[in-house]
Formats: structure tokens, sequence, C-alpha cells
């Protein structure tokens, strides 16, 4: 579709408003199944958000900047709560979208910010995985060490999906020594429209603990559901 070559989010975004979505975005890897996101998922109410986002969207304060906004559902909810948000996401049609609901926002990517500050960066649904590899992971929280005003904050999420290599027994049928195993590769497509492939982390508590130390952070978990986990971060 004209106008939004490569940009699979904007596009299921502008079709759900034109009430145009009959198919789901779809997440492909060479490491798992495709996964399937419906559409209407991008455009959750605030009652409709799962436990974890809730929490994190009441532990938000002072100046916000929402990363990888999607449709703009948590950054709204922040500003009808006269917080000031701001919002960056790689999706130009995303980004058109948010500035039509008149909300602060701009098409960047995050390791391309300058020199601006924020009292909380919020990452979520699985929103750490912009690392893109454990080896990257200190250069990312480097990277957030430094937008963020003394005494600010990450709030974000991951997911450690050892369990995906479990066998029956506790066993794993992959040397999780050989590489790590949150380490994924991902394509996402919607219609015919796909993005170009980008890496992607879901990185365990236990290594997320060692690199946000080493940065200085002082880090809290904050609600672990199953396998998911929210945390807090602060300078």
């Amino acid at each position: 579709m004209s106008g939004f070559e490569k940009d699979p989010i904007g596009r299921a975004v502008h079709d759900f408003i034109r009430h145009q979505h009959d198919e789901n975005i779809i997440v492909k890897s060479s490491i798992c199944d495709d996964d399937v996101i419906p559409v209407e998922y991008l455009f959750r109410t605030e009652s409709e958000l799962p436990e974890l986002e809730k929490i994190a969207l009441e532990q938000c304060s002072g100046k916000i900047l929402d990363v990888g906004g999607g449709a703009g559902i948590h950054a709204s909810i922040l500003k009808n709560r006269n917080f000031d948000v701001h919002i960056i996401d790689t999706s130009k049609g995303a980004v058109d979208y948010h500035l039509q609901q008149n909300l602060a926002s701009r098409c960047v990517n995050f390791y391309d910010l300058g020199n601006e500050k924020y009292d909380t960066l919020l990452f979520l649904m699985n929103g750490f995985g912009i690392a893109s590899s454990l080896n990257n992971l200190p250069n990312f929280l480097q990277k957030c060490y430094d937008l963020l005003n003394e005494g600010g904050q990450i709030l974000g999420d991951s997911t450690d999906i050892k369990y995906l290599y479990e066998d029956e027994d506790g066993s794993y049928w992959m040397d999780l020594n050989s590489a790590y195993y949150g380490n994924f590769d991902f394509q996402m497509c919607y219609k015919d429209t796909c993005g170009e492939p980008f890496d992607w982390l879901y990185v365990d508590f236990e290594n997320l603990k060692s690199a946000a130390e080493k940065i200085g952070f002082a880090i809290e978990k904050l609600y672990e559901e199953e396998n998911q986990f929210l945390v807090k971060l602060t300078k």
C-alpha cells in the first residue's frame, strides 16, 4: 500500500481507524514459530491492559518518554493523567497517528536521541527487547542512564524464555551456554507489507540485574507472572 512501504505497524494502525483490519500482524523468526498479533491488541483500553502494564503506568512520574509507543495507548492514558509524556517510534505511520491524537511524538530511533533528559523511560510489551542482544545490553543501559535526570527511572518488562527449551523431565534440549537463549531475530508483516528484519532480546532477570548494577542502576522487580516480569531501574 502506498505510503506504508516497510511499515507494517503504521499500515495496521491506519487500517484499524478505517475499520479495514481484516488480517493480523505476523511476527516471523528464524528461531521459533510465527507469532500472531491481532491489530486490535494495539488499541486496548485502560481496563483491558494486563496487570503488569497497569502497575508500570502507576509508577510513572515526571517527564516521560514512551519508547516504541505503538498506537499510543500508554501515552494517551498518561496524558489523560496530566503527565508530560513524549513518544518515539520508528513507524512513521504510527507517529502520524499519534500526532493526529495530539500526542507529542517523533519518528526516531532510540539510539539516535541526543542531549535530552527525562524522569521516566517507559519500555513496555517486552520493551527491553530494544537492547537487541545480551552483548548490547550494557550499551542500551548506558544510553538510558545518559537520558535520565538524576533520580530518574526506567520502567520495563521482559520474559525469561528459557522454558521454551525445557523438556518434560526438566532438562534442556539445547545447550544454553552455546549462545544466549534470549537473543532472537524477528520480522513483522501485515498483509503484504513487511518491515526490515531486526534483533530482539528476551533477557532474564539475573542477567538484567548484573548489567544494570554495573552501569550504576538500582533494580527492583515490581511484578512477575509466570515467566514475564516488570522492573524499575533507578539512577
